[in-house]
């Protein structure tokens, strides 16, 4: 009996989905600049989440899992009325660092734009 209870619970740890060690939140501008490309940019890259017809590589697993934008927390950019523009975010994130992608999305959560304003670690939001 204990080798069996033993064997499922082994069983149970392998077929765990995803990868816990794996996952690190990310904080910083959250951007929508054209159709189909979403992107997260922090103190260390331009991070794509999806690209308009995977033109840079594949969108990330659990890209439905990005927060939506906030209206009240939202610099629209490029085209009046269209909504493309960026916010401030944070999310829990796989990440491919030698490609500056993020692989899978577990979570994230919008932020006041003067929490992203405020940190000096970040870049200039996007235009």
């Amino acid at each position: 009996m204990r080798r069996i209870l033993l064997s499922m619970v082994g069983a149970l740890v392998v077929a765990s989905p995803g990868d816990a060690s794996a996952a690190e939140r990310r904080c910083g501008w959250y951007a929508s600049p054209t159709p189909g490309n979403l992107w997260l940019i922090d103190k260390d890259a331009t991070w794509t989440i999806t690209s308009q017809g995977e033109a840079d590589g594949p969108d990330a697993a659990g890209a439905d899992k990005a927060p939506d934008f906030n209206p009240r927390q939202f610099v629209e950019t490029n085209v009046p009325g269209a909504g493309y523009g960026y916010g401030c975010a944070c999310m829990t994130v796989e990440t491919d660092a030698g490609n500056q992608r993020i692989k899978r999305v577990f979570a994230g959560d919008i932020l006041p734009l003067s929490k992203c304003r405020a940190d000096p670690s970040l870049p200039p939001p996007p235009d």
